[in-house]
């Protein structure tokens, strides 16, 4: 129950956040403080107040935004699994990498970009060439 509320609160505020008005009225504020600043002789209070309050506002927000993408990623996740699920040739031994290491996924992305620059044909084994490569050669044309 708490999970739901929380996730409906996050998403309605960084909906919100998101938007160009809330940029306007972060801009305004600011310069509303920026201009009190010699009604208040530029105290330390006038200063604190800013400080203060932009802090607290970026320590709600980090934990908002990480929540969003957080489920913006287990989201993306379960959908690229349903392909790799669906897809007939599809290697199902894809699903859930996610929970690897940082090194095991870079060695599994590595063997994947090397698997696609092969290419056999005839039972010959062909090297393909390189994306760099291909827009090196795709420049030198025109």
């Amino acid at each position: 129950m708490l999970d739901r509320i929380f996730t409906v609160v996050a998403g309605r505020i960084a909906a919100l956040a998101g938007q160009p008005l809330a940029f306007i009225v972060a801009v305004l504020l600011i310069l509303g403080w920026a201009v009190t600043g010699p009604m208040f002789n530029y105290s330390d209070t006038w200063q604190l107040i800013v400080n203060t309050s932009t802090t607290i506002v970026t320590f709600l927000m980090v934990f908002l935004i990480q929540n969003s993408q957080n489920r913006d990623a287990a989201a993306m996740q379960a959908k690229l699994d349903e392909l790799i699920r669906a897809v007939e040739n599809a290697r199902g031994q894809f699903v859930g990498i996610e929970h690897m290491s940082d090194t095991e996924i870079e060695r599994i992305r590595s063997d994947l970009e090397e698997e696609c620059r092969l290419e056999e044909e005839g039972g010959k084994v062909h090297r393909k060439p390189k994306p760099t490569e291909t827009v090196e050669r795709l420049r030198r044309r025109y």
